[in-house]
């Protein structure tokens, strides 16, 4: 899944942010870098499902046979 972080600026100026495609607390390097550009800093958060799954990678084994 392709990562993005979604903005939001509301009419009252109150910024709202969230990500997808990340796991764990990757997400939180996202959120801080935002909070950097804008100079602001993070009223509420919620974790989602994402946060608590675990990235997967897929491994596989090569065996290579030589006649000696």
């Amino acid at each position: 899944m392709m990562k993005k972080l979604v903005v939001q600026l509301r009419a009252d100026g109150s910024v709202a942010a969230e990500t997808f495609g990340m796991t764990g607390p990757e997400c939180l390097d996202y959120i801080q870098q935002l909070e950097a550009l804008l100079d602001a800093e993070t009223t509420s958060s919620t974790f989602t499902d994402d946060y608590r799954r675990v990235e997967t990678t897929a491994a596989s084994d090569t065996y290579v046979e030589e006649d000696l």
